[in-house]
């Protein structure tokens, strides 16, 4: 071979193994934009999930709150009569605790904005002891409350202090106790926890109202009378889309 012929197949070789590394180079970029664009939108999606299920802040002062003479309470603006968010709950039922902690403060907001009315209805959906007995106490305690506000603050620390679904729970003491701490001012208020003198009325309109309503499990959230799915009324962001759109 000559010497000429030696140095032609030498540039020829070094001219491929340039483009192999520059092949490798490219491929090495590619697979980092890529990986880098797949962390993005990991990222991105991540948080906009987060944001979805976020429960919203009580953003400022609450609407009128209004004790029906039926036991159901309305939460709303002077004036505000749709879209309806009903609430059909259970104050030993773990499941409206968690909607209550979820998006009990995105109702808040919106009865305060008036873009809804909220009504509350304490059922007792239990039939077995000793959750029975303990919906039945709290509920007869929360229809000792006379005042809105204050029925609204006590509903708050039902939820937070409900007992488990095991043992017995929600006694006389420990309602009169929460009362005070929700400040409740209604007359005779002790006396009304202690002999339990909303039971009956509350059995009553229980029974009448899972019947009427066709009721198979709380909580049930209706807007403007359809029942809601979980998927929506367990996240703030829907829950809200959902009555602003019902408004509109």
């Amino acid at each position: 071979m000559s010497k000429r012929t030696s140095e032609a197949a030498r540039a020829r070789i070094a001219a491929q193994r340039e483009t192999l590394r520059k092949q490798e180079q490219r491929k090495r970029v590619t697979m980092i934009v890529t990986i880098a664009v797949v962390v993005v939108i990991a990222v991105a999606f991540a948080v906009w999930s987060v944001r979805q299920g976020a429960s919203e802040k009580v953003a400022g002062g609450l609407a009128p709150v209004t004790v029906q003479e039926d036991g159901t309470v309305v939460m709303a603006k002077s004036g505000v009569t749709a879209p309806v968010v009903d609430v059909f709950e259970d104050f030993q039922c773990p499941a409206c605790k968690q909607f209550e902690e979820t998006s009990g403060s995105t109702l808040k907001n919106l009865a305060a904005e008036g873009k809804a009315k909220v009504v509350y209805h304490p059922i007792t959906i239990f039939g077995q002891e000793p959750t029975k007995g303990n919906s039945l106490r709290a509920a007869s305690a929360a229809r000792c409350v006379t005042d809105g506000q204050q029925w609204l603050a006590y509903h708050d620390k039902l939820y937070k202090n409900q007992p488990s679904e095991t043992v017995t729970g929600f006694t006389a003491d420990e309602l009169i106790k929460w009362g005070k701490e929700a400040g409740v001012t209604a007359p005779d208020f002790d006396n009304c926890v202690r002999e339990q003198r909303n039971v009956a009325a509350h059995q009553q309109f229980s029974e009448k109202t899972m019947s009427t309503q066709k009721l198979t499990g709380t909580p049930t959230i209706k807007l403007d009378g359809k029942d809601l799915d979980t998927s929506v009324a367990f996240v703030p962001n829907s829950l809200r889309e959902a009555v602003e759109s019902a408004g509109k």
